[in-house]
């Protein structure tokens, strides 16, 4: 008979790897592409693309960031990039990196329907928490998402 740890088990060793990364993330130093100008940490990327300065809070441009989560098989990952015009999110694009295939299913619904909801949006007002039935995509959403705010800031 083969035993597997309980589920209680596998989430606490799975939120325990959460810590543990997060606590090297402030670890690594900063590295700076000049080809491309996107910095790099490693907590995430920001690429911030067009520089010119909108009316409001944040910098008009295409910026992009990684942001992750645990799953109880894994720590998945997203890049998440968002174009931003006048304060106004005008265009979303996610692209996972699924190390499960429960995973992949879900990172592909949120990726189907993340558009519909912040295009349109403004920056500030942008928070999702369950996109199409997947809700553990959209704290890494949010986690690229916060750091994109502090990119674009003004």
């Amino acid at each position: 008979m083969i035993r597997t740890p309980s589920r209680p088990v596998r989430v606490g060793v799975a939120l325990v790897g959460v810590a543990g990364a997060l606590s090297l993330a402030g670890c690594g130093a900063a590295s700076t592409a000049a080809d491309t100008g996107s910095t790099q940490t490693d907590a995430g990327t920001a690429d911030a693309g067009s520089g010119s300065s909108s009316s409001g809070g944040y910098a008009d441009g295409t910026y992009t960031a990684e942001g992750s989560y645990a799953t109880p098989e894994s720590v998945e990952t997203v890049t998440v990039t968002l174009t931003i015009a006048d304060d106004i999110v005008t265009d979303v694009e996610v692209t996972g990196n699924p190390q499960a295939r429960e995973s992949e299913q879900y990172q592909s619904q949120f990726i189907g329907g993340i558009s519909d909801e912040v295009v349109g949006k403004s920056l500030d007002d942008v928070s999702v928490s369950r996109v199409s039935g997947s809700s553990l995509t959209s704290g890494g959403f949010m986690q690229a998402v916060e750091l994109i705010k502090s990119e674009a800031a003004a």
